[in-house]
């Protein structure tokens, strides 16, 4: 298990820009896949995207690809999700997720948690 900690969301209008970091609390954090997922009111939890170990490998949702990216800092313990070109529907809590899977697009692919940062896009 690896303790996560999303920081980064709040406000911005539509077609503005954020970036989200989740930050883990141990030095195995390289040894986890990242994934990030994203949860509006009324709706489930659906999956954005993951890093794997290395960070040479990303894979995204059709809905924010070309839009968000994925990167990591092993050195630092922390992944991030660069969110671009921002849309109204993108307003949601997003998580981020760690996996020992090898390429994980699951929620049960996931182990361990953060308890969520919310993004609100404005019109």
């Amino acid at each position: 298990q690896v303790q996560l900690v999303e920081s980064g969301g709040g406000l911005v209008q539509a077609g503005g820009s954020l970036r989200l970091s989740c930050a883990a609390s141990r030095r195995t954090f390289s040894n986890y896949a990242i994934g990030w997922f994203r949860q509006a009111p009324g709706k489930e939890r659906g999956f954005v995207g993951y890093i794997n170990w290395t960070g040479d490998r990303t894979y995204y949702a059709d809905s924010v690809k070309g839009r968000f990216t994925i990167s990591r800092d092993n050195a630092k313990n922390t992944a991030y999700l660069q969110m671009n070109s921002l849309k109204p529907e993108d307003t949601a809590v997003y998580y981020c997720a760690a996996s020992a899977v090898l390429a994980p697009r699951l929620n049960g692919d996931f182990g361990s948690w953060g308890r969520g940062t919310q993004v609100t896009v404005s019109s």
